[in-house]
C-alpha cells in the first residue's frame, strides 16, 4: 500500500474491514441480541467477504448469524417474508441491489420489527436504523486531490495508497422510536449525525 508500484494508486474503502465496529454499536443499541440475519447478494464478491467478517465478528461476540440471499430486487419481500422471527436485527452490506431497494428495505425492516445496521448513511436516511462506514464526501476529495498530484506530474507508483481516515456513525432516532429501541445516551454522544 505504501508503494503500489506499476502505473497505480489510489484509496481504500475497507468494505469488510468495519463489520465488527458495526456488530459492537448494533449490539450497545439492541439488547439482548442473539440473532442476526445477514442480506446477502452472492453475487457480489465484496459482500461474501464483508459475510465472513459479520459471521467471524457474530462468533467472538456470540451472535447467531442467519444468512438471507438476495439476488435480485424480487427477492427482497419473499427474504422478509421467510425472516418470521428468525432474528433480532438486520444487517445489510453495501451492495448495489440493497442500494437502489434501501427504502424498501427499510421499511420492510421496520414493519418486521428489525433494527438495521448499514454501512452508509444513505440508507439511514432512508429508514434504517444506523450506519457506520467511511465518509463518503471525505474520499471523493481525496480522489480529487490524487488526481491533481497525476495531472501536475507525480508518478502514480510513488503516491501511497491511502486508507480511510473519516468515517460516519448515523442514527435516525425516528426508527428507533417507531422500533421501541431507546438509543442509549452514550451512543448517540458518539453519532456525527442523529436523525430526529
Amino acid at each position: 500500500m505504501a508503494n503500489p508500484g506499476g502505473n497505480v494508486t489510489g484509496l481504500s474503502v475497507l468494505s469488510t474491514d468495519l463489520a465488527g465496529k458495526r456488530l459492537e454499536l448494533l449490539r450497545e443499541v439492541v439488547n439482548p441480541l442473539r440473532r442476526l440475519a445477514f442480506l446477502a447478494n452472492t453475487g457480489n464478491p465484496i459482500t461474501v467477504l464483508e459475510m465472513g467478517e459479520v459471521q467471524a465478528a457474530a462468533r467472538t461476540l456470540g451472535l447467531e448469524v442467519v444468512p438471507l440471499e438476495l439476488r435480485q430486487p424480487e427477492d427482497i419481500v419473499p427474504t422478509f417474508e421467510t425472516l418470521n422471527g428468525r432474528a433480532d436485527a438486520l444487517y445489510v452490506p453495501a451492495d448495489p441491489i440493497a442500494n437502489s431497494n434501501r427504502t424498501r428495505i427499510s421499511i420492510l425492516a421496520v414493519g418486521a420489527r428489525l433494527p438495521t445496521v448499514f454501512a452508509s448513511r444513505e440508507y439511514v436516511q432512508a429508514g434504517g436504523l444506523m450506519s457506520y462506514g467511511i465518509s463518503w464526501p471525505n474520499r471523493f476529495r481525496r480522489a480529487a486531490d490524487l488526481v491533481d498530484k497525476v495531472l501536475r506530474g507525480a508518478k502514480p507508483a510513488e503516491i501511497p495508497v491511502e486508507q480511510p481516515t473519516q468515517f460516519d456513525f448515523v442514527i435516525n432516532l425516528i426508527t428507533a422510536k417507531a422500533l421501541g429501541l431507546d438509543v442509549p445516551p452514550s451512543v448517540l454522544a458518539r453519532a456525527d449525525e442523529v436523525i430526529e
